[in-house]
């Protein structure tokens, strides 16, 4: 398509002759590079700019995106902090508010729910384009401050701020470099431990202590033990503030816990070595912790551990492991248990009575089908429980309407709080079961208009997937999942391995060695989607992003005729010098080293920017990245492209797109405006590939 400008680079890497032709697109700040990514765009909008349907995709996304959402909640002594975007909003805002436990509940509340907020941060002011998000926040334990992160032009790169939340106003505090932080708080307020990065370091986190007022230079160094530089601390503090517990993420299968008596300075090890992820949280009265471990349970266990004279006693097992997948624990009243967990990627809340002799007791499905809206299958994006009077919020969402807010009382009762307004698209969710090349069963949604159904023959059918780092394909919302099932379409979301659908043993299924099962699960299930009547391989399309556009990456070039089309967004798609660039190395333990001879051999193997063969007909593809993007470097969607269009036979029919936006990253805090011209971008390209008019 585009001219290439240098000569190929060929490495002998392990005995193996390995060719790099578009090395030199890895060096995004090369003015050639920048040259060549303008005449991608520029032959990108060419073609999708001109297509008859995209003022549709346009209006209707620009529509459902204006929906309310939800994104987040915390609450502390009565003080409720919420991340959200109200209806017609181009960027999240953060508010706070104290509701009155003494109203009655309005049984058709404001869908806003914003009577009475305080706005401690509306971030789309600060830009022209809007593209400056809060990343995070962290509510004080007296609900009086919040400590938050702002960042700019999708990098994720936080710099922390502190608000008060009953006027939104905000103290003299900016701190740098604290991506995903982790907060703590004095119980007086008066400081916190977090974490941040050394300046131009993204590794090495460490935990610091601030006090308010001081310069953050100058905030000491609580832990900094490094195993490898990829270590991953967060920190909690406890309620009288003697304990501070360090929780550090050793790799995607194992974390390490750490207990700092601040009365002797004594450390303590709760957990080392131990093979499985482990999170706790301390108790109200600060003599124990409470929490969820995988530890000699792959679907998770709810344990507490005993802090008798400031030294971990031994485990006690409260809820033993089941065939649910255990996310979260929290004690809510006395001796109550509000569980979050998932069945087969559907998430449900379950109230305990840690006896270990009293069945579950579900809370009120209402929660899942709030009036008038029933959402059908969810996911919990967000929870949190006061640990001062007990008062429990969960944050739900589903593939047929928005992020909404709701309070979760002590007798399973649910109140909707906000979110859950406007009229999105009435959609039919099917849950079904297919065969994986292993003979193992494999669980997908389908998604559809709820007037079409899913039996009518086969339609134009967009599969999605992820397969990695144990996260779960839930239900979530997706302007994009909507408008194109109510334009006749479907979407197909399979639990691939690598996932944490049914426990730890599902992710370690799909990861390193195994890396090859999920993409197998992958193609299995668009072979099922067409084997059954539901599509045909010319009116197929397969889509992922992140680890899932390494997922799309690998089908496409291992079975070029899966498919009509694919997008593949901000990709993972050089498996053999992926370490180098970015935050990457974190990734290591989930895909292997390509350091390692054993571990080349596997990725090399998969590699999709190596398996490209010339002189063949692959789909139509839409490589989409960002240069602002902190997490996975953009040269891997260019080298990709590149490598693509060289080496297709057929791009007259089924060309290969891409697409470097500017101002935006990994896709986190993007802008209104900017998500609706992405996702025009996509419907439009599928719509023309798999020949839907809308």
């Amino acid at each position: 398509m585009l001219s290439t400008r240098r000569d190929p680079v060929v490495e002998r890497l392990h005995g193996v002759e390995v060719a790099d032709p578009y090395r030199w697109l890895e060096d995004g700040d090369d003015p050639e590079v920048r040259a060549w990514v303008a005449e991608q765009n520029a032959a990108t909008r060419s073609v999708l700019d001109v297509r008859g349907d995209r003022s549709h995709w346009s209006d209707r996304l620009t529509e459902l995106m204006a929906l309310p959402v939800v994104l987040g909640v915390q609450v502390r002594a009565g003080t409720v902090v919420v991340l959200e975007r109200p209806e017609g909003a181009p960027q999240a805002r953060l508010t706070a508010t104290r509701p009155d436990p003494s109203a009655t509940p309005d049984p058709s509340p404001d869908p806003s729910g914003t009577s009475g907020d305080v706005v401690i941060v509306d971030p789309a002011a600060a830009a022209d384009d809007a593209a400056v998000a809060v990343d995070w926040f962290e509510l004080s334990a007296d609900g009086t401050l919040v400590a938050y992160g702002l960042s700019e032009g999708g990098t994720e790169d936080s710099v922390l701020r502190v608000a008060r939340t009953a006027d939104g106003s905000h103290l003299d505090e900016a701190i740098p470099h604290t991506r995903a932080c982790s907060v703590a708080w004095e119980p007086d307020g008066s400081g916190f431990f977090y974490t941040r990065y050394p300046e131009g370091d993204e590794y090495h986190r460490t935990v610091h202590h601030h006090r308010l007022g001081d310069p953050s230079a100058d905030d000491p160094v609580v832990w900094a033990e490094h195993p490898t530089p990829q270590t991953w601390p967060s920190v909690e503090s406890s309620p009288d503030g003697r304990y501070v517990l360090v929780t550090a993420m050793e790799s995607w299968s194992r974390d390490d816990v750490h207990l700092l008596d601040r009365s002797s300075g004594e450390w303590h090890d709760v957990v080392r070595g131990a093979d499985g992820r482990t999170g706790f949280t301390f108790a109200a009265d600060s003599s124990s912790v409470l929490g969820v471990t995988t530890i000699d349970a792959p679907n998770g266990r709810v344990v507490s551990v005993p802090l008798g004279e400031g030294v971990p006693g031994e485990w006690a097992e409260l809820v033993a492991e089941r065939d649910d997948v255990v996310l979260g624990a929290a004690r809510v009243a006395g001796d109550r248990l509000l569980l979050a967990v998932t069945r087969r990627a559907t998430d449900a809340l379950e109230w305990w009575v840690p006896s270990g002799d009293e069945a579950p007791v579900p809370v009120d499905p209402a929660l899942f089908e709030p009036v008038p809206v029933d959402l059908g299958p969810v996911s919990i994006d967000s929870s949190s429980v006061d640990p001062l009077d007990g008062a429990a919020y969960v944050v739900t969402s589903g593939f047929t309407a928005p992020g909404a807010l709701h309070s979760v009382g002590p007798d399973g009762a649910v109140t909707s709080v906000r979110g859950g307004g406007g009229a999105p698209p009435d959609l039919l969710v099917d849950e079904v079961t297919y065969t994986s090349t292993d003979g193992v069963a494999v669980g997908m949604f389908l998604v559809t208009s709820a007037t079409a159904g899913t039996g009518d023959g086969p339609r134009p059918t967009v599969l999605t997937g992820y397969g990695g780092f144990s996260i779960t394909m839930s239900p979530a919302w997706s302007p994009t999942i909507a408008a194109w099932c109510e334009a006749g379409g479907a979407y197909a979301i399979p639990g691939l391995r690598g996932g944490s659908e049914h426990g730890e043993a599902w992710h370690r299924a799909g990861k390193r060695e195994h890396k090859q099962q999920v993409f197998d699960d992958f193609a299995a299930a668009a072979d099922w989607l067409v084997a059954t009547g539901r599509t045909t391989r010319d009116r197929l399309a397969i889509a992922g992003g992140s680890n899932g556009g390494l997922l799309v990456g690998a089908a496409l070039t291992q079975r070029p005729e899966l498919c009509r089309a694919v997008w593949c967004a901000v990709p993972l798609l050089d498996m053999v010098r992926f370490p180098q660039f970015l935050i990457a190395r974190l990734w290591i333990e989930e895909y292997g080293d390509p350091d390692v001879a054993a571990e080349f051999g596997w990725l090399h193997g998969y590699s999709p920017y190596h398996r490209v063969v010339d002189d063949t007909c692959y789909p139509a593809v839409l490589l989409t990245t960002a240069e602002g993007d902190t997490r996975v470097d953009p040269l891997h969607a260019r080298k990709m492209a590149a490598r693509l269009q060289a080496a297709s036979s057929c791009l007259d029919d089924r060309p290969v797109l891409l697409h470097q936006e500017g101002r935006a990253g990994h896709g986190q805090g993007k802008p209104v405006a900017k998500r609706v011209a992405e996702q025009t971008d996509v419907l439009s390209f599928f719509a023309w590939q798999l020949r839907v008019a809308p």
